[in-house]
């Protein structure tokens, strides 16, 4: 007779249970406990606001989820997100975020992921209460999750809080490209303005993704994303709009003060 049990964690040994009506194993029978290996049913991850990604990234995706299932005993979920995500293989690294409230080794798991996958990766580790705050008063964390793939299903309901301190930080990241417009690429200039605008239009409580946030710079700057990408700029014209843009981004930050928003 054989009878299939799992290993429960108990308070000082573990222990396997086994149903009281069964046929043989009588109490005090000496039982011999062997591993063995049950085939899990195949998980898909869920692909958020990604309309086709390459095939050789989906395998790179499976590995990184993989090692960090074996590494991780319990978690509440992985998010791979970023520039990996986008169309091309214009990327640096892979950014994952890994949701647990377990202590984790990140510099071992990012030494494995780098190992196998050979790409430079960068892991954020918080809890899920970390995370909700995070949306709820950061328009870059809200960035992050409007485009990835999880291993999980999210499902956050998120009210925004203004941070005005936390908002203006991000917000003088922007400024680099005021004074530095002749030395910066096209992408890096991009990022610049697709933060300002993530600023702006989290200022009005607005939905934020990629989509809205390239439709919004579209209407505010009068040029598609790619002419910034591609450095294809007036920069007088570009710079004087910009500017316009960033001061009216910085007095929606500070009114949030005078109407009492000041950071607890």
């Amino acid at each position: 007779m054989e009878i299939i049990a799992k290993i429960s964690r108990g308070s000082k040994m573990d222990q396997v249970y086994i149903p009281k009506n069964r046929s043989g194993f009588s109490i005090g029978s000496y039982v011999i406990l062997k591993q063995i290996e049950i085939e899990k049913p195949e998980e898909k991850p869920f692909f958020y606001n990604i309309r086709e990604i390459e095939p050789i990234k989906l395998e790179l995706i499976d590995q990184v989820m993989k090692i960090i299932d074996n590494e991780i005993e319990n978690y509440e979920n992985i998010i791979i997100t970023g520039s990996f995500l986008e169309s091309s293989f214009n990327f640096n690294d892979i950014d994952v975020v890994i949701v647990t409230s377990s202590k984790i080794n990140q510099d071992l798991i990012k030494k494995n992921i780098e190992d196998i996958t050979k790409i430079s990766t960068h892991i954020i580790a918080l809890d899920n209460n970390s995370l909700i705050k995070g949306l709820s008063i950061d328009p870059l964390y809200q960035m992050m999750l409007s485009k990835c793939v999880a291993k999980k299903r999210i499902i956050y309901k998120i009210k925004t809080e203004i941070n005005y301190k936390l908002l203006d930080l991000h917000l003088l990241k922007s400024k680099t490209l005021m004074y530095n417009f002749d030395i910066l690429n096209g992408n890096e200039k991009y990022y610049l303005v697709r933060n300002m605008i993530a600023i702006y239009l989290f200022l009005q409580h607005k939905k934020l993704n990629h989509d809205i946030i390239n439709k919004e710079i579209k209407k505010l700057f009068g040029i598609d994303v790619v002419k910034i990408k591609q450095n294809l700029l007036d920069k007088k014209a570009f710079l004087h709009r910009y500017n316009k843009i960033y001061k009216d981004t910085f007095n929606k930050i500070m009114d949030t003060i005078d109407n009492g928003s000041k950071q607890k």
